[in-house]
């Protein structure tokens, strides 16, 4: 039993059929049909049961297709380190953020990751979050960046710091300027202007304090929300570290003492997947202070 069977053998499983799985493996069915009977009699086992127009896996075949599956996932990374290592970690890292985590993203830690490993290059997917994970199960991109709340099943994740949530506005809507902080009671009765997957949790938070949040624009990025606030439409409501997505010296901001409304972002990658040297390099990178 060796590497190039145990392939032959997950196609065969992945297909249900010989003749497609000779197809995808770009060979004739005869031989095929042979390596499937060798290795079954190597292990003294039926693997498969035959049909007329597909095969069903058998006990044992489902035993050794999850070994298989496991024995070739190490093996091919085993080779792709071997691989970046010769390269000395050059190569172009694949990754997905959201709007809202630029100023997270491009932080000093970065800059480190790129003076440790200079030849990396980057290609960056940008959407929302649920747009985010759907690339990574695509195996578009490798890693994540997204900012919580978001749904972990089939991710392994890792934090960041949490941060509060901050009220931006122009100064014509500053109703104390000698405080830097707010209450959640406080934005009762103002045009709010939020990121629509927060609607629900600012909405919730307001309504615990009492009263419905008047909600003057729901969009779907947080550069949106820093232009309508900008523009004197309304008091944005973002994550503290997405206000420099947008240069204005016109907005000030104030703190949202509510536990609430606090956030981090994260990096997220898919469960049981390869994960290149490169992206666990990058992974190790984020979070550090």
């Amino acid at each position: 039993m060796d590497i190039r069977q145990l392939r032959y053998f997950l196609t065969i499983a992945e297909e249900g059929q010989i003749t497609s799985a000779a197809k995808k493996l770009q060979m004739a069915q005869p031989p095929l049909s042979q390596q499937l009977k060798l290795l079954e009699e190597e292990l003294g086992v039926k693997l498969v049961e035959r049909g007329s127009r597909s095969i069903q896996l058998t006990d044992a075949g489902e035993m050794l297709r999850r070994r298989a599956q496991q024995i070739v996932d190490l093996t091919d990374s085993a080779s792709r380190e071997i691989r970046d290592f010769a390269k000395g970690l050059n190569g172009t890292l694949p990754i997905g953020t959201v709007s809202s985590s630029g100023s997270t993203l491009l932080t000093d830690r970065l800059f480190e990751f790129h003076k440790t490993y200079a030849g990396v290059k980057f290609e960056i997917h940008e959407g929302n979050t649920f747009r985010i994970i759907e690339l990574l199960k695509s195996g578009i991109i490798e890693v994540g960046i997204v900012r919580t709340p978001f749904h972990t099943a089939g991710l392994e994740t890792k934090y960041a710091e949490p941060e509060p949530m901050i009220a931006v506005m122009h100064p014509d809507y500053d109703w104390n300027q000698a405080q830097d902080s707010i209450s959640i009671q406080e934005l009762r009765g103002r045009p709010l202007i939020i990121y629509r997957r927060f609607e629900q949790l600012i909405r919730d938070t307001c309504l615990k304090s009492g009263f419905e949040p008047e909600v003057f624009c729901k969009n779907d990025d947080a550069r949106t929300t820093l232009q309508w606030a900008n523009a004197g439409l309304g008091i944005g409501i973002m994550p503290r570290s997405a206000l420099n997505l947008v240069s204005s010296d016109n907005l000030i901001y104030k703190v949202i003492q509510s536990e609430a409304l606090r956030t981090q972002i994260a990096a997220i990658w898919t469960k049981d997947r390869y994960l290149s040297t490169l992206a666990q390099k990058f992974i190790e990178s984020f979070g550090k202070e």
